[in-house]
């Protein structure tokens, strides 16, 4: 063969690529979410945050600036995002993993995200933290390895899911394990009570084809629930070097992305399952746990580096994002391609005998599609926001049930009886460990520590002029008419959605 036809040869193998993706499909989907992350983002405006790929991101998109979860705990949060239902409808009330067992029911089958995706016609593929069960409710078609701690190695490892030869758009669910305490303690710090090293390796360490950012404890913003001493900066600066490894890995899929001619056939969803893992965050419904971040790059308008301040929720993302792939059915508010839950188990003969389904109906979602924003961002889309916790670890029973606008939020301690239970790594942590040890009195944030711990049956605050929540307005004479009325709200909410805890009104 001459040297003419081998250079023709060989540039034809190198176009072949790109041929292929050029004809990839259209509007596909990746869902970003993080473990126990707040807005602590410079395109959120944190100063110290290294976050170029996320700002870069909310640059050629849109940024929710009043984005919440509905529950700050991982597995009843996932079981939310997945379903567009709150957690005590779907039926997992708390975790799923170990003794904790809680479970969705089999009947959210019907709107699961994964399986409502795949009837229009997704692949479907999941890497990383899954953390919701039963797995045939929210089954994917493909699920990837990855070192969750590593956002790097896990977008390399979606790269071949992303790029295959197939007709079909995709839908990848990629869920990092950080920034969640883990990995035990920084044994180099010269505190006694020693930080959570989040993640991170010992001793300065990197992860592999990370490269790691480091902070000094010196130079990190402390938020106002959080008391300001030396054990709570420490772990804020291992918090904030495992955010910005997580701002590595989104950096890398659009890489990928970009590679292949898929960045402007892909729409990109960056949130959190709830706020940070300390104690005043995760766990509670105190807006430092259920603030999230959210940034949304949808290539198909025209609209670029704009903010809404409309209200939305978690149990909006599988509304819109089975909106955006055209299976939202306007009049149901569920899906097009709906799946009969009872004709669904008894073709398998699965849970033919189980309790499916708590006695719900599940033909539409809780939440609604936010895809208008996208292209209006002045529009509003809630006016009031409701929240459900029951659960995190089993041993953990302390309902709460919120209600929120722009003006007021009221919080029901249904449990008010009880001391407020601990998550075992919040419990643990240096910056809670350090304040309690001082006695019920000492300061931690803007609370002391025994109001931490012993709450009130009910907690208002004016958000706008008191958006740390310093200030119960709810035994404040002044506020008897707005307590009611947010009250009443509350019931009105809570009937809506069907949750059992209603009941709590009449009997205690």
């Amino acid at each position: 063969m001459s040297r003419t036809y081998l250079c023709l040869f060989a540039l034809l193998l190198l176009a072949i690529p790109a041929w292929q993706s050029a004809g990839a499909a259209e509007k596909n989907i990746i869902f970003f979410v993080t473990d126990d992350e707040s807005p602590t983002l410079g395109c959120y405006g944190d100063p110290v945050a290294k976050t170029p790929a996320i700002d870069a991101l909310a640059a050629d998109g849109v940024l929710f600036r009043n984005a919440f979860a509905t529950t700050a705990s991982c597995s009843a949060s996932r079981s939310v995002i997945m379903s567009g239902l709150h957690n005590h409808k779907n039926g997992q009330y708390g975790h799923t993993h170990h003794f904790h067992k809680f479970n969705s029911y089999h009947n959210v089958v019907s709107l699961a995200l994964p399986r409502v995706l795949a009837r229009e016609g997704y692949r479907t593929g999941q890497i990383g933290k899954y953390h919701v069960a039963p797995e045939t409710v929210f089954h994917f078609e493909t699920y990837m390895q990855g070192r969750t701690r590593n956002a790097v190695q896990m977008a390399e490892q979606s790269r071949e899911f992303i790029t295959a030869d197939d007709e079909r758009p995709f839908f990848l669910y990629f869920g990092t394990s950080d920034p969640h305490r883990g990995g035990g303690i920084d044994q180099t710090s010269s505190l006694e009570l020693k930080p959570n090293l989040f993640g991170n390796r010992p001793e300065r360490g990197s992860h592999q084809g990370v490269d790691e950012v480091f902070y000094d404890p010196a130079d990190v913003v402390v938020p106002p629930f959080l008391t300001d001493t030396p054990e709570t900066r420490e772990e804020l600066a291992q918090y904030y070097q495992s955010c910005s490894r997580i701002d590595r890995g989104l950096a890398r899929l659009v890489e990928i992305l970009k590679e292949n001619d898929l960045y402007d056939k892909t729409l990109i969803v960056f949130t959190s399952d709830h706020g940070m893992a300390f104690a005043g965050g995760k766990t509670t419904v105190y807006e430092a746990g259920l603030r999230v971040p959210f940034v949304v790059r949808n290539p198909y308008v025209e609209q670029r580096g704009i903010e809404t301040d409309a209200l939305i929720s978690h149990i909006d993302i599988t509304p819109s994002l089975v909106d955006f792939a055209g299976g939202l059915d306007p009049q149901t508010n569920g899906p097009k391609k709906w799946i009969n839950p009872d004709q669904f188990w008894k073709e398998r003969g699965e849970a033919v005998k189980e309790n499916r389904s708590g006695g719900n109906q599940f033909r539409s979602y809780h939440g609604k599609s936010w895809l208008h924003l996208l292209e209006n961002p002045q529009a509003e889309h809630w006016e009031t926001l409701f929240a459900s916790h029951t659960f995190h670890e089993i041993t953990m029973y302390y309902p709460m049930r919120v209600v929120r606008d722009k003006q007021y939020k009221l919080i029901w301690n249904i449990a008010h009886g009880l001391p407020y239970p601990f998550a075992s790594d919040l419990w643990a942590a240096s910056s809670w460990q350090a304040q309690y040890q001082k006695g019920p009195d000492a300061a931690y944030g803007l609370k002391t520590v025994d109001q931490y711990i012993n709450r009130p049956a009910f907690e208002l605050y004016d958000v706008q002029t008191d958006p740390h929540e310093a200030n119960n307005l709810a035994a404040d004479p002044a506020y008897d008419k707005v307590l009611q009325e947010y009250q009443q709200k509350l019931k009105k909410l809570q009937k809506k959605f069907e949750d059992p805890w209603i009941m709590k009104w009449d009997y205690e």
